[in-house]
């Protein structure tokens, strides 16, 4: 399998059309959103006018086989604003979990709900933590049971980016009790069913412009067609479930599945503010001038956003290698996903603090956007499985993969027979090096040169 970073056409084209929405129309109007705590319909609208919120363009996204256009999209969108960005990108994570568990029919009723259309906007919410819960996903307390031809929901979630105002409410809740996390199923409730209750907005630290609140499922009835997967894959799941518990094994969920689906593309919308302040950080540093000179001259402003811009990109790398490694299907099992979110959510708050250094007093009041950056920012640590939870992830990874070596020596290669026996680092490839070079005396000049265009190495 080829890992290339090489970006296509089509991707260069779409992180240039991302960033100049970017550019016109979110940051002019970030602060005042962010001040005011309102939602962004006017650049929801522009964002649906110009293709970026849709399902399609977001199943296009997903169904790159490179993975890259999905974190190129999300950086250059969250560059402008994070609290603007999320009120876009939304509908996306509810749709991440349709995809994960429903059928064909189900995916193609609900999917073109959670956006709508250009004038007709509609909202997605993916309801899955709760108050006691939070990122334990396996903790979960919201219960849906049977009855009749109806699933009667009942529970208490907290923290729904659009909850409330949704159209579609993607609700996790368990259905099985004994099987705990492993019998959880997911459900789509519409806005407006009776029994859901929007108990309040909640007024947030950062990423302000998206709404995100508490909800309550009081006796919530939706019909047996809401059940995402329908009921004979329940079935086949809770029994399978079942003997994984007899058999002491591990399982996971859809819910799980969605996490990691969704953490690399996190972990780029957190890439995303990190860049945004370093960028602003050293224009400043580069322009201000003390001591007779650029700040950006003096070691202790230079070589702290020299750190912070490696490790920017090498969350970048890991986010990118991630992203790539769910579009192929190769499953995270040494915390890879968890890796690119951790990394990037952690730079992205070292990053944004480092640019209210930079800029002094001038980076704590909100004449420059650093200080709403830092207050965005914060969020990453925490929302999809905090930094706490990521490093359990990959710890346990560790020890269940102990012993094993890196994921490239265990990826089957690229290339065909002739490459595994012959290709660059092979022994048979360098005895036949050994022996031209041996024989050049004795080899005309010609044939020499062919020989040694065969087995130069590549240009690229």
């Amino acid at each position: 399998m080829t890992f290339d970073l090489t970006p296509t056409a089509a991707q260069h084209d779409l992180a240039r059309r991302a960033h100049e929405f970017a550019e016109s129309m979110i940051r002019p109007v970030a602060l005042d959103f962010d001040q005011k705590q309102e939602f962004p319909w006017p650049v929801l609208e522009e964002a649906a006018q110009r293709g970026f919120y849709s399902p399609l363009f977001y199943r296009d996204l997903i169904g790159d086989p490179t993975g890259l256009s999905l974190p190129m999209f999300m950086e250059e969108l969250f560059w402008g604003c994070a609290g603007i960005g999320l009120a876009i990108v939304m509908p996306a994570l509810a749709l991440s979990a349709i995809g994960q568990a429903a059928s064909p029919e189900q995916m193609l009723e609900w999917a073109p709900q959670c956006f709508g259309t250009p004038g007709d906007l509609k909202l997605a919410a993916l309801a899955i933590s709760e108050p006691e819960g939070g990122s334990d996903v396996r903790n979960l307390r919201t219960t849906a049971r049977r009855d009749g031809s109806d699933w009667v929901i009942d529970g208490h979630k907290m923290w729904i980016g659009n909850g409330g105002i949704a159209d579609v409410h993607v609700v996790n809740a368990v259905v099985d009790e004994e099987l705990g996390h492993r019998g959880q199923a997911l459900f789509i409730v519409p806005g407006g069913t009776p029994g859901l209750e929007l108990v309040r907005k909640l007024d947030k630290l950062g990423c302000r412009a998206s709404h995100t609140a508490e909800l309550k499922f009081n006796g919530v009835r939706v019909p047996a067609e809401n059940l995402l997967g329908g009921q004979e894959k329940l079935e086949h799941k809770l029994e399978k479930a079942r003997e994984v518990v007899a058999g002491g094994k591990r399982s996971g969920s859809a819910t799980l599945g969605t996490f990691e689906q969704t953490r690399p593309m996190v972990a780029a919308q957190a890439i995303g503010i990190a860049r945004a302040a370093l960028e602003y950080a050293t224009t400043y540093a580069t322009q201000r001038e003390a001591f007779g000179g650029p700040i950006i001259d003096n070691q202790g402003i230079a070589f702290p956003l020299a750190e912070i811009a490696t490790q920017i990109d090498a969350a970048r790398l890991l986010t990118w290698r991630a992203s790539w490694m769910a579009a192929q299907g190769i499953a995270f099992e040494r915390g890879e996903g968890s890796m690119s979110k951790m990394a990037a959510s952690e730079v992205a708050v070292r990053a944004t603090e480092r640019a209210i250094q930079t800029l002094g007093g001038w980076g704590y009041i909100n004449d420059h956007p650093v200080e709403k950056w830092y207050r965005d920012a914060k969020l990453y640590t925490i929302f999809e499985g905090t930094s706490e939870i990521q490093r359990i992830v990959i710890a346990s990874a560790l020890g269940a993969n102990e012993g094993a070596p890196p994921l490239h020596v265990e990826l089957e290669p690229s290339g065909g027979p002739l490459n595994r026996v012959f290709g660059r680092g092979t022994l048979l490839r360098g005895r036949v090096a050994d022996a031209a070079l041996a024989a050049k005396d004795r080899v005309p000049a010609p044939l020499m040169r062919v020989a040694m265009q065969v087995l130069r190495p590549p240009r690229k």
